[in-house]
């Protein structure tokens, strides 16, 4: 056995020992795979998604008259009625719509509304509208604390406040890569196949046995294939393509979280908002594919926001400013699909931006209670009259 010294002495070894949330060790050593339960994924779309050039209500005579340089051509339009339509880019999505995999949650935003990116976004994340709330947990971090559910957000940044809870895990990862391990793994292991009695040396010796059964099942994950589908070749179908595979190998998280950024479209919207809105249609479309064809498309519903929408008249740049309520995408196999709510008018506006039409409380309040059956009323800080959006 290993002394203190002894241990502490091969610094080379403590140097290597790789950093591996001991969420990700505890869910992707689970020795059954969690593949019946329902999952949730949050696609975020930072910045403030133009939704009236993302769901466009081609007929209202305030679009017409508010938008010139970003106008839409009606001929371009993929039509879900004669008042309706998606943006031309959004040709993945009407795939969707036509197989009955999206719902589309006209006029969505919440009371008062912020223009400010972080306080809006926070307001959005914790379902909280007093600013000394925003520190604190989110709205699905409060709902997973129940069963103490875990969660994983997926990207570069900081994890968002919408996974905190007290009681729930929540974890971020990248990329499988980022935990790929130097040296000779099997010669580590052999190393400490003894456990240390002593504290220090016995929590370092855990360590070590959890990052490598955490990386060999990482690597698992990595060989899982896409079931012949085929991601485009954007950040966010990468993210999701990760999900998938993640999915697949039965990983134990409810709720994962990613997001999409670039929609702070101040100036020369109309070449960078087609882009985002095709990246985001292909990789929707590729994601759901992929789980039809691994049989896991029921289980997985997808929310799509962003924190506000855009102003319906067009600056001088053409582009547009920070507006208020916007369009929220749900995706899946179990959605009801089509759309849900009233569009607002865009004759009646509050500081040249739609007024809400819908609560997004009504819409997380759903998707916890008919979803993912946990109770909302202490994530969302009140009852709230649930949608029609999931099929019964």
């Amino acid at each position: 056995m290993l002394s203190r010294r002894d241990f502490l002495s091969r610094s080379a070894l403590v140097a290597l020992a790789p950093t591996v949330p001991m969420f990700l060790a505890r869910s992707l050593r689970a020795a059954v795979p969690q593949r019946d339960g329902r999952v949730l994924v949050v696609v975020q779309l930072s910045g403030g998604n133009d939704g009236l050039n993302t769901v466009v209500p081609f007929k209202d005579e305030g679009y017409l008259k508010n938008r010139k340089a970003l106008r839409l051509p009606e001929k371009q339009l993929l039509k879900i009625n004669d008042q309706t339509a998606l943006h031309p880019a959004l040709g993945d999505a009407m795939k969707l719509l036509e197989s009955k995999r999206l719902t589309i949650v006209q006029g969505v935003g919440y009371p008062n509304p912020n223009r400010s990116h972080d306080r809006s976004m926070a307001i959005w994340q914790t379902a909280r509208f007093d600013p000394e709330d925003h520190n604190g947990n989110g709205w699905l971090g409060r709902a997973l604390d129940a069963d103490a559910s875990p969660s994983l957000f997926i990207g570069t940044s900081a994890l968002p406040i919408a996974l905190r809870g007290r009681r729930s895990a929540a974890s971020t990862l990248s990329r499988l890569e980022e935990f790929n391990l130097m040296g000779d793994a099997a010669a580590v292991r052999t190393m400490v196949s003894t456990p240390a009695a002593e504290d220090l040396p016995a929590f370092i010796h855990r360590s070590f046995l959890d990052a490598y059964t955490t990386c060999d099942r990482l690597a698992e994950v990595a060989r899982v294939q896409s079931s012949g589908v085929s991601y485009p070749g954007s950040e966010l179908a990468n993210r999701l393509q990760l999900i998938a595979r993640l999915l697949k190998t039965g990983f134990a998280a409810r709720v994962y979280y990613t997001s999409q950024g670039g929609y702070d479209t101040h100036a020369a919207q109309l070449f960078t908002h087609a882009n985002l809105l095709r990246e985001l249609g292909g990789a929707l479309r590729a994601f759901l594919d992929d789980l039809a064809a691994a049989r896991l498309a029921q289980r997985v519903a997808v929310l799509v926001f962003s924190e506000f929408g855009r102003q319906v008249r067009e600056n001088a740049s053409a582009g547009t400013d920070h507006g208020t309520a916007a369009p929220v995408f749900l995706a899946g196999g179990g959605v009801q699909s089509g759309l849900v709510g009233t569009a607002p008018s865009l004759l009646d506006l509050v500081g040249n931006a739609p007024k809400m039409t819908m609560d997004f409380r009504r819409v997380y309040a759903t998707i916890l209670e008919d979803w993912l059956g946990v109770s909302s009323k202490d994530a969302l800080g009140g009852t709230f009259e649930r949608l029609p959006l999931l099929r019964t």
